[in-house]
């Protein structure tokens, strides 16, 4: 029996409810995820409830919700407070909610997910309205009111909310398979990967730099962006491919205006054959049609053929604003606006040709022996682990806070 009233937090599921037989595979995973997204606050006490996880721990309670709303999996985060399975507690609940919260209407929404108990909805509904009224002064408008009240009934208490706030929504992480995302340090591909992981898939991450024809800034980037993405699944891969000699030889091949291309499918080979050694079923990048030359239809056709794995673009028809504001809210914004040398830009000549033909791509491939050049550059990528916690000492990403060792 409880004393007094104590704060937690639901977490509902969405399409996570509708997978049937699958369906405790997709819960399991999904607290596993929580309890690490969640590891650092505290332990956690985590109760299933249909669709729902009743979670509580000695946390703020603003402090766990916030958490809770980046998880993939959870449609709907809701701070409560739980109490006996008596109206009167229910009441006492209520009251302590609405009180310090502006407005003068109120509805009060009750639902029943155990139909034991002794009130219909709409009795406790009047009843919790009733006390609400009279100890509050505030006046009942079920069709446009300025404070809603949300009651469960729990199979062992009563749950009060005043906030419904969306969640992340999709699938938990790791539901879906493993993918390589390839990483370049900018606004997009850090939003591809996040939409990827809300889609159940977990992320390792390759970085190809214009080492030694750059500086490693878009190391520390990239290092940084993964320790940023890596909240959501714990235990990132980054592989860092050394890319500017490769660059170099197919200039010399005689790519000219097929350079940038000729990179891409580069790029996305040495990608493929990494991701296959580590047992990935596709690969992600951050292409928007037609945001610049490479991207419009016929290059990414073109690109798309050399890969060895599925191409993932999830970005495929956003605007680029949508990105920034992905970006911003994701909380990569501020890396990857960093100034740093776009590897991208070696050796190209402008214009860019906007329509390459697989023929002449496979004729520069030819001249740069690119086969064996993928497996040369798979087998140096070299490996870095972000994490959370170091993430903080990278998210400049400038040689003054520089993460990761490079050698």
């Amino acid at each position: 029996m409880m004393d007094r009233p104590r704060r937690c937090v639901l977490l509902k599921f969405g399409e996570l409810a509708l997978k049937g037989r699958n369906r405790p595979r997709f819960v399991n995973a999904l607290e596993r995820n929580l309890r690490r997204m969640t590891a650092d606050l505290g332990p956690i006490e985590v109760r299933h409830r249909g669709g729902v996880f009743i979670v509580s721990g000695d946390m703020p309670q603003e402090e766990l919700a916030e958490r809770c709303l980046g998880l993939p999996g959870v449609s709907v985060v809701q701070p409560a407070l739980r109490c006996e399975r008596d109206a009167t507690a229910a009441a006492d609940a209520a009251v302590e909610l609405l009180r310090e919260l502006p407005g003068h209407t109120f509805a009060v929404r009750a639902t029943r997910r155990d139909k034991r108990f002794a009130l219909r909805s709409i009795e406790l509904a009047r009843l919790l309205g009733d006390a609400v009224r009279v100890r509050l002064g505030l006046d009942v408008d079920l069709s446009n009111p300025d404070l809603e009240l949300f009651v469960e009934v729990d199979h062992k208490e009563l749950l009060v909310s005043v906030e419904r706030l969306r969640g992340a929504g999709g699938l938990p992480v790791g539901t879906s398979g493993r993918a390589l995302v390839l990483l370049s340090g900018g606004l997009d591909s850090p939003v591809a990967a996040y939409r990827m992981m809300k889609r159940g898939l977990r992320c390792d991450f390759v970085h190809f730099s214009g080492r030694p024809f750059t500086s490693p800034e878009s190391i520390y980037k990239a290092y940084a962006l993964v320790g940023r993405l890596d909240r959501f699944q714990g235990d990132s891969r980054l592989y860092v491919v050394t890319f500017g000699p490769a660059q170099r030889r197919l200039a010399t091949a005689g790519a000219g205006r097929l350079q940038v291309l000729s990179q891409r499918r580069l790029m996305v080979r040495v990608a493929a054959a990494l991701g296959e050694r580590l047992d990935a079923g596709a690969l992600v990048t951050g292409d928007s049609l037609g945001q610049v030359a490479s991207q419009t239809l016929p290059n990414l056709a073109v690109v798309e053929e050399a890969a060895q794995l599925p191409l993932l673009r999830p970005l495929i028809d956003r605007d680029k604003s949508e990105i920034v504001d992905a970006a911003r809210a994701l909380g990569t914004y501020d890396i990857s606006i960093l100034p740093d040398e776009d590897c991208c830009q070696l050796f190209t000549s402008k214009p860019a040709s906007t329509r390459g033909h697989p023929d002449d791509l496979r004729r520069i491939e030819r001249t740069a022996d690119i086969e064996e050049l993928v497996e040369q550059l798979a087998e140096s990528a070299e490996l870095f682990h972000p994490t959370l916690e170091e993430r903080a000492m990278v998210s400049a990403a400038t040689p003054a806070s520089r993460g990761p060792s490079l050698g």
